[in-house]
Parts: C-alpha cells; sequence; structure tokens
C-alpha cells in the first residue's frame, strides 16, 4: 500500500480536554507527531506570559496543532460525506485533498519559537518562514516523513500554510476568517483560561460549513452559530489577549532580552557563568535552522534564572521582575494626552529608573472582522438558490463591529511610581506626588 494511502490497523487518539477524542487514522500523522520538531512544540506554552495571569493557561502549541488537525478532520469527514466530487471542476470536494490538508493542519504553528511573538520582534525571526524551511529543509525528521508521500508533497504542505496552493477551500481551513486555526485556539484558550468568552457552537459551525469552488462558505440557516463565533473572538481578545497584565509581562520580556542582547554586543556578559551560547546565534544575527530548533521555554527560562545573578544590575532586576511575576502598571493614553509621556519619564528617571528598560508604550488592536477584505477572505454564507452573501450584509450584529479596530493604547511604568509617603524614603516622595497628578481612572490626565 502506498504510503499515502497508508491507515493505521486500528485508530490511534489522544484524550483532549475540548475535543474529547482527537482521532489518528494515518501512518502519516502519527509519525509527524512522533519527529523531534513536532515534539519540541510540547515545550513551547501556547499563551505565553498569558499563563502568569490566568494560571490555568499552561496548555502548549502541541495540544493546539494537535485541535487543529481534529478540526480539519472533522471538516474533511464532512465534507467527504456531503459534498463530495462528481465531475472536475465542480467545486464540491476531492478527497484527494485530505492529506495535504491534515498535514498542513497539523503542522501550521511548527516554526513558533519560545515566548514566539516577542522573541520575534527582538531578534527579527519569522515563524512563519522558518514553518515552512522546517517542512522542505531535507535536515528534518518532518521533512524525510512527508517525502515518503512524494518529493514533491512537502513544497505542497507548505504552500497550503503559505496561502499559494492551487485549492482554495484546503487553504481557507487552516487560514480564513474562520478557520480550524481560530475555532481550535478560541475553544482552547478559553477552556484553559477558565473564561467563557471563547466558547461557541463548533458542532454547529462544522455542520452548516460547506465547498464551493472559490473556497468554503456556509448555509445561510447557521448565520447564527457564525455570528456567535465573531462576537467570541471579538471577547477572547478584548479580555485574553490583551490583558494589561500579560502585555505587562510581555514589556518586561521585551526589555529584558534586549538588554541581554546590548550586554552581548558590548561584551559584557560574554564569560559570565551560563553566558546565554544558544542564543550567541541570535545575537549575532546569524542563527540557523538547527540553532533556532534548540530552543524552547525552558532554555529561555534557565537563561532567565541564572542573569537574576548578573553583574548588570539591569539585567538581574529585569530576569526577577520576569520570573517572580512582577509585572509594571499601565495607564491608557490618546492623542491629546500623548504628549505628557515625555514628562512622566523624566520624573520615572528622577525616580532612579532608566526609562529605556522601565518604561514602555503598548498598543494592542484587533479587527474582529473585515468585510472589506478580498472577496475569498470574507466569510460567505449560502442562499437557498446557492447564491452567496456576505456575513456582514445579513447580519446586524456583524454590521456593527465590522471594519472596526477595538483595543488601547498603553503607557507602562514601575509600581513603585504608585507608592505613598508611608511606603518609601521621603526622598522620592514628591517625585512619586508629581508623577500621580496626571493619572486618574486608569488614564494619562
Amino acid at each position: 500500500m502506498p504510503y499515502r494511502a497508508e491507515r493505521l490497523p486500528r485508530e490511534k487518539v489522544f484524550r483532549d480536554p475540548v475535543h474529547n477524542y482527537i482521532y489518528i487514522q494515518h501512518r502519516i500523522i502519527l509519525d509527524l507527531i512522533n519527529t523531534k520538531e513536532f515534539q519540541r512544540l510540547r515545550r513551547i506554552k501556547q499563551l505565553g506570559t498569558a499563563s502568569l495571569v490566568f494560571h490555568g493557561a499552561e496548555h502548549t502549541r502541541f495540544t493546539h496543532s494537535l485541535g487543529v488537525y481534529e478540526i480539519t478532520r472533522r471538516i474533511c469527514d464532512n465534507f467527504q460525506r456531503n459534498y463530495p466530487t462528481k465531475t472536475p471542476g465542480d467545486g464540491l470536494w476531492d478527497d484527494n485533498e485530505r492529506l495535504v490538508a491534515l498535514c498542513a493542519a497539523l503542522l501550521h504553528d511548527i516554526g513558533h519559537g519560545p515566548y514566539s511573538h516577542t522573541f520575534e520582534h527582538i531578534f527579527k525571526t519569522d515563524h512563519e518562514a522558518i514553518t515552512a524551511e522546517i517542512i522542505t529543509s531535507p535536515t528534518t525528521e518532518v521533512n524525510q516523513v512527508l517525502r515518503r508521500v512524494s518529493p514533491e508533497f512537502p513544497a505542497q504542505v507548505a504552500s497550503v500554510i503559505q496561502k499559494t496552493y492551487p485549492n482554495p477551500q484546503v487553504v481557507q481551513m487552516i487560514s480564513s476568517q474562520i478557520d480550524a486555526d481560530r475555532m481550535d485556539y478560541l475553544l482552547r484558550d478559553a477552556y484553559h483560561t477558565g473564561t467563557k468568552y471563547g466558547t461557541f457552537d463548533l458542532t454547529r459551525i462544522l455542520r452548516v460549513m460547506r465547498p464551493y469552488k472559490d473556497g468554503i462558505c456556509f448555509e445561510i440557516s447557521g448565520m447564527h452559530a457564525v455570528e456567535d463565533y465573531i462576537v467570541s473572538r471579538f471577547q477572547m481578545y478584548q479580555q485574553i489577549y490583551f490583558h494589561p497584565v500579560s502585555r505587562s509581562m510581555e514589556v518586561i520580556l521585551n526589555h529584558l532580552l534586549k538588554r541581554a542582547k546590548e550586554d552581548y554586543e558590548s561584551a559584557s556578559n560574554r564569560n559570565e557563568p551560563a553566558a546565554p551560547y544558544l542564543l550567541f546565534p541570535f545575537f549575532n544575527h546569524e542563527f540557523n535552522l538547527e540553532d533556532y530548533l534548540l530552543l524552547d521555554d525552558g532554555t529561555l527560562t534557565t537563561y532567565f534564572a541564572h542573569w537574576r545573578q548578573s553583574s548588570d544590575p539591569i539585567l538581574a532586576d529585569l530576569a526577577h521582575r520576569f520570573l517572580d511575576r512582577k509585572p509594571l502598571k499601565s495607564v491608557k493614553f490618546d492623542e491629546k494626552t500623548k504628549s505628557i509621556i515625555p514628562e512622566l519619564r523624566q520624573l520615572i528617571e528622577k525616580a532612579g529608573f532608566n526609562s529605556t528598560y522601565y518604561t514602555a508604550i503598548n498598543d494592542s488592536y484587533d479587527l474582529p472582522y473585515d468585510a472589506y477584505e478580498k472577496p475569498t477572505a470574507q466569510i460567505e454564507l449560502m442562499q437557498a438558490d446557492g447564491q452567496l452573501i456576505e456575513l456582514s450584509t445579513v447580519s446586524a450584529l456583524v454590521n456593527a463591529i465590522s471594519g472596526k479596530f477595538s483595543g488601547d493604547q498603553r503607557f507602562f511604568f514601575p509600581k513603585e511610581m504608585l507608592s505613598s509617603k508611608q511606603d518609601n524614603v521621603e526622598l522620592f516622595d514628591p517625585i512619586y506626588k508629581a508623577f500621580q497628578t496626571h493619572l486618574h481612572n486608569d488614564y494619562i490626565i
């Protein structure tokens, strides 16, 4: 039997808190899960610093990737049962696409690094490009498994993730405004954070999902389930992903890695005990795939623990603040009050803090639904006569939030600036008071 078609003698299952069972039926999927590159995802948290706010959010990229695979498998099953192709070009589902869809779903996040988005910002890495490299590089176990299907198969899987695969149905399963990736991370993140914001009726959405020639659409009878998904996504971004304390810890992490990089460039920490040798290629901007795959959350956390003992007091203090969860405080500002921030930074400097490392401006905005994306990215509803209509034109709820960004801009600063006279030495009390006169009800005034 060709490797492409090889099924396990008996399907294997992963017990999962979100999907109950995740079913593994193809040999190639099990082999991909058992590669060292995929197993590395067990050591990378899905939500990064959010676990310092929502203590249950200890789940990993590994569990999310399995969940995206499972949702994609269910979509393929539904399409094959109810919408199998009968003639070439009829816009229905060709089940020969199943394997490339399942592999792309499983591997879509394999290029993520530790504390991925912060790490990318400091070291100019790109997890999507690295995902494609892991899939297509002959040096990886993942590539060796995929090549058993055919020499071209790794590039086909990578092209799904890069959105260049010729079948838009397969691409939109993994990447669109309502896809297997988003549906799993909303449900999984809601479960592990202990919140209900991200819950929606996955079973109903999968039931009303159907293929058409330009991708995937939804039966209009399922509009309310799709609305629920859009609102759930909106709430998760506002309440979980944009939480100010999680963003504060990201700021500290960002400054910690930035300081370590600058110390390295000035040669001040290269010879210290437990120098971060695995990070040297990134400090030098000369890393390769092998260097990247050596990193996970545990690697960085070990370095942070050593940096607490650094001879550089700023590096040591930032490591302490990150590991021991000492977040910066923050307040909102707008274009009118933005001009006050330089004055606040001066006061922070007078209080003994280096404003480069102990202040930050951070904005977080999300577009809950964009009706103005190119037509293939919109959510299309199929009417009884087979005609398509875009979601926001028939849903008053979605129309109300369509194209509208939501979020805020925040100024982050040391908690010590909110101290009162009885908490601290009198020397800094006038500085603290002057700082606090500019704050009211979580805003700069």
